[in-house]
């Protein structure tokens, strides 16, 4: 038995519980040995995530879900060297379920533990389908509650580029796809409707893409997605007291198309720059936005003989417990650990995160 604080890069045990998946993975060495995500479908019917409802589901599964993790990967919780588990952001109440089970696994079997920020693991992910992957880069992480450009000089070291000054990419998909009367998360949905639709035929704004927007400008690298929003349901709302409802369902796939056009162009439009800024020949994506194919088609196409696009697989795109324990292993490797005291923070601090250049 490893007494605690020890670790022999033996099997590491992942856990993340920060909104509506609840995950556990086991990595053994690098090797993703055994993962386990399930997903939550009570919240579609009230058109997002209720923190309440998220952190009870929680409970009842964690237990299950970490005993198929274990069984996956053909060991036992004695087997496990090191814990790492998302402290947050998230929901705090999701956060406090997986916080509390990894801390009480670790201190009944004498085990390191390692909190993890959630968006850091987001840019890991990158290394589980990709071993070889080392910075630097630029990293573009668009997820429900994030999005952000950083570039990442070494493991752990990271410098903000840009951030959204409202709204996250993945909110105002999910608010839009809801303006249009599409399901629940909107991300999908709207993609999946854009499919059968024509970008231009209306036509939406593109924000923060200026031409006055200059390196070193607070605009240059930022993002806001609130203008955006508000001009998508205007638009609906337009079509629906000019033809009735009828109107806005035959416009769905036109204006899906377009919404989804103009949050990609100012994706890419930016992270261009910020390939341009610092001179990175790699860009890695991370969060559940980047599962989104056209995003991922136009980044590979726009940064093409000039940067290198990484994207997890979808699979460890949405919020995963196999990121998680990757980022567990680099830290535990490094020495590191977490007291038994760590809390769960939805302000939890980004690690290595210095701010914008200027």
């Amino acid at each position: 038995m490893i007494a605690t604080g020890e670790f022999a890069d033996g099997p590491v045990l992942g856990i993340e519980t920060s909104c509506d998946e609840t995950s556990a993975a086991v990595l053994i060495g690098p090797r993703l040995a055994g993962h386990v995500i399930l997903s939550q479908d009570a919240h579609e019917r009230f058109g997002g995530i209720v923190p309440e409802i998220a952190a009870r589901a929680h409970l009842r599964q964690i237990d299950h879900v970490v005993g198929e993790a274990l069984s996956e990967a053909g060991v036992g919780p004695r087997d496990i060297d090191g814990v790492g588990v998302t402290a947050g952001p998230g929901l705090i109440g999701a956060l406090l379920v997986g916080l509390n089970w990894a801390k009480g696994f670790a201190y009944a079997l004498g085990r390191p533990l390692v909190g993890v920020h959630h968006m850091e693991a987001h840019v890991y992910a990158n290394s589980l389908d990709a071993p070889g992957l080392e910075p630097p880069f630029v990293a573009l992480l668009v997820s429900g509650g994030h999005t952000m450009l950083l570039h990442s000089r070494a493991w752990g070291d990271y410098i903000l580029l840009g951030e959204t000054r409202d709204d996250a990419v993945g909110e105002a998909f999910d608010k839009v796809a809801r303006t249009f009367g599409l399901g629940f998360p909107g991300g999908p949905e709207i993609e999946r409707t854009a499919r059968d639709g024509r970008p231009g035929r209306f036509r939406l704004p593109r924000p923060m893409l200026t031409s006055t927007d200059l390196p070193g400008d607070s605009a240059y690298l930022d993002f806001s997605f609130s203008g955006l929003k508000t001009a998508a349901a205007l638009l609906a709302g337009e079509l629906t007291s000019t033809g009735g409802s009828e109107r806005l369902v035959q416009a769905r796939p036109d204006l899906a198309a377009e919404f989804q056009e103009a949050v990609i162009d100012v994706l890419v439009t930016k992270t261009r720059r910020a390939v341009d800024l610092t001179g990175c020949n790699r860009v890695v994506l991370g969060g559940g936005v980047s599962r989104n194919q056209h995003l991922r088609e136009r980044l590979n196409t726009e940064l093409s003989g000039t940067a290198e696009v990484h994207a997890p697989p979808p699979r460890l795109a949405t919020d995963n417990a196999a990121m998680v324990a990757c980022v567990a292993r680099h830290r535990l490797l490094a020495g590191e650990r977490s007291s038994l005291s760590l809390n769960a923070d939805p302000a939890y601090p980004f690690p290595g995160l210095t701010p914008h250049l200027t």
